[in-house]
């Protein structure tokens, strides 16, 4: 590592049973000890989207499973995606089975729009899995944000929330039914 870490060390304790379930996961994930597979689990957690702030921008994935036949569902998903287009950088569609179908959308943006975008997702009729998973933070807005808020309470109104957020332009080909 060029850039090596400042490593704090703490002790932990763990009932047995659950260290040998853990020392398990360890060698089955090809850890090469705890303290790797600890920080890794910590790294995961203080990335679940309920542990950020709203006005953070950030970049995930929306996965979900929903049954295409239920009346106007495909066209319901696809009007929300158009919806948030700014938000949402490319899609993966993949057919399950004769009912099913799994969706993967890559987004980044704003944390609040893309839980807005997420929770109208999952209460449609017929979206069986909705799940919002962030992978990325965006630091540097993340510091803006706390610095121009510890100057006067208010975020910076100055700073540009979309920036890189995967603007884009597509088209969409429908035949009619006649």
């Amino acid at each position: 590592m060029a850039d090596k870490e400042d490593l704090t060390r703490f002790g932990v304790a763990f009932p047995t049973l659950l260290i040998e379930q853990f020392d398990q996961y360890i060698e089955e994930q090809g850890y090469k000890n705890r303290s790797e597979a600890f920080r890794d689990l910590v790294r995961k957690t203080l990335l679940q989207p309920s542990a950020l702030q709203s006005d953070q921008d950030v970049a995930g994935t929306i996965v979900m499973v929903y049954d295409h036949h239920i009346s106007d569902l495909p066209i319901r998903l696809m009007e929300l995606q158009h919806e948030a287009h700014h938000d949402i950088i490319s899609n993966m569609h993949v057919h399950l089975n004769h009912d099913q179908c799994l969706e993967v959308i890559a987004v980044r943006g704003n944390l609040g729009r893309l839980r807005h975008l997420h929770q109208q997702i999952q209460v449609q009729k017929g979206v069986l899995y909705a799940e919002l998973s962030v992978t990325y933070v965006d630091e540097l807005n993340k510091l803006a944000h706390a610095q121009s808020r510890s100057q006067d309470g208010n975020p910076d109104q100055s700073l540009d929330h979309n920036q890189g957020a995967g603007q884009h332009g597509h088209s969409h080909h429908h035949r009619s039914a006649e």
